[in-house]
């Protein structure tokens, strides 16, 4: 047994959303002691990493499932002006640690590049048109544009635009502040800016194992080493599981009440990532179309410019697949033992009545190569299998939860389940997560540290770390514009975007 340790503070998971909530507790704790502990032997390389997230900053300027449709023919944007604010505080955020030296060069980890969105056929143009016009209201979308020519459109998307049929009706959006955001390289500076300072440690290939309350409040972790077999125990008054795809059967462990009830679907991804550079070049924008009918969120299909290790990268998917793996280097039987009594019958009743979902997903598995390639010949014509290779990307793990009426209801997104005393948390649930990740942190901070996130030197220490915290941007225009040029340049996104 390895000697034990007593943190003030112990995250489990060294991803995105851990990252985002120990650099955020440093900044307000600065003498609190954390460990974090990762299971891999490298930092973020689950859900946040480059090739396993889907690295658009979901900002809603291009996602067609956040503002849907509603049966009266009107658009729905609650959703969409929700995201779009919560993706502004986080590159405050990100703003703050730049300025402050704490992150090392915001150019690996955020690019500027323009959201579009893109449809084709008589009625899905009147959809864009008709979203288009609604957004047009709001300020958080002012400086979109909208066109139907296909002269224009041809100098946004030339890629797509290639040899299409000239009478075929076609649309796009175009936001220009959009942003590619590499959410493995952002956690890694934020981990490695924790990691040179005073009263942080971080431990990987180290696997929580177990976790029980403590007649005192406080947690008593096991936490085997994967190196070398060794357990140890280590003890906190707050733990954090911001484990992905590995948080649920974490959270089943803790036994809190909140706790009880929750399951997890998982669903893997593929993409179509290009090989030829050639093609690569013609392409620099992120260009979602409609969704299918019964796709889950974020399974907009999408041409996706990356920045990816400093070169570009062209994708386009998301397809979805099925594993029982809860992570891409999980095991088979997460799904199985993560399935208690009391999850049972919500995750029965999902099953009985998410038939367009199964539906679509049997569709995907069985989809050949082929069919694919047909999928993106739908975005671009010209499309060539040679050019074009399967990349698989994480896994997701949706969150289904009881509900009074339905008896479970799969649920997008995330969820934060914390305990009554607010001495532990976890986040469970998928996109647009690490987006939003800032706003999510916040939101948990304000719950298991109530009363000092209500002190003066907190909220002044806040109001520093996110300026427009506690303000709409929506409402006040003035003040969005001014946070926008201030996260563009400390950020640098008045660059072009690499060639």
């Amino acid at each position: 047994m390895n000697s034990n340790s007593n943190p003030d503070i112990i995250l489990i998971g060294a991803g995105i959303m851990s990252a985002t909530l120990g650099s955020m507790l440093n900044q307000l704790m600065p003498n609190a002691t954390i460990e974090i502990y990762e299971r891999l032997d490298q930092i973020a390389q689950e859900s946040s990493d480059a090739w396993n997230n889907a690295g658009t900053g979901h900002s809603a300027l291009c996602e067609l499932n956040y503002t849907p449709e509603l049966p009266d023919g009107t658009i729905d944007a609650t959703k969409a002006l929700r995201v779009a604010e919560q993706f502004e505080l986080s590159k405050q955020y990100w703003a703050y640690l730049s300025v402050a030296k704490l992150l090392q060069d915001p150019k690996d980890f955020i690019s500027p590049i323009p959201h579009m969105s893109f449809v084709w056929g008589a009625d899905n143009v009147r959809f864009l048109r008709k979203r288009y016009d609604k957004l047009q209201t709001y300020n958080l979308f002012k400086d979109m544009q909208f066109s139907d020519e296909q002269q224009q459109l041809k100098e946004w998307i030339p890629l797509i635009m290639q040899d299409r049929d000239p009478k075929q009706p076609v649309a796009a959006t175009k936001m220009d502040i959009g942003t590619d955001v590499n959410f493995g390289a952002l956690a890694r500076q934020m981990i490695g800016y924790l990691k040179n300072t005073a009263g942080v440690k971080i431990f990987t290939g180290h696997e929580v194992t177990n976790l029980k309350k403590r007649s005192d409040g406080s947690w008593q972790l096991k936490i085997k080493d994967l190196t070398s077999g060794q357990v140890k125990k280590a003890t906190a008054k707050f733990v954090f599981i911001g484990a992905g795809g590995g948080a649920l059967p974490l959270l089943e462990k803790s036994r809190i009440p909140e706790g009880k009830g929750f399951g997890g679907f998982p669903a893997s991804g593929q993409w179509l990532r290009c090989t030829n550079p050639d093609i690569i070049k013609q392409h620099q924008a992120k260009v979602y179309g409609k969704p299918a009918v019964g796709a889950p969120p974020m399974s907009d299909p999408h041409l996706d410019t990356r920045m990816i290790g400093g070169e570009r990268a062209l994708l386009f998917g998301p397809f979805a697949g099925f594993s029982s793996k809860f992570l891409k280097n999980g095991s088979y039987w997460d799904l199985p033992l993560s399935i208690k009594w009391s999850n049972l019958w919500p995750m029965i009743k999902v099953g009985l009545t998410n038939f367009a979902l199964l539906k679509y997903l049997i569709k995907q598995i069985s989809q050949s190569p082929a069919d694919r390639v047909n999928a993106l010949k739908k975005f671009y014509v010209n499309a060539d299998a040679k050019d074009w290779e399967l990349e698989i990307a994480g896994q997701r793990v949706q969150v289904i939860k009881k509900d009074p009426k339905k008896g479970g209801i799969l649920q997008f997104g995330t969820e934060v389940v914390t305990s009554a005393d607010g001495s532990i948390s976890a986040l469970l649930g998928a996109s647009p997560g690490a987006s939003t990740s800032v706003p999510i942190m916040l939101e948990l901070i304000q719950r298991c540290f109530p009363k000092e996130f209500q002190s003066e030197a907190w909220q002044n220490k806040l109001t520093q770390m996110v300026p427009s915290f506690g303000q709409s941007l929506e409402k006040h225009p003035d003040l969005c514009q001014k946070m926008r040029s201030w996260t563009s340049e400390a950020l640098e996104l008045n660059r072009p975007i690499s060639a």
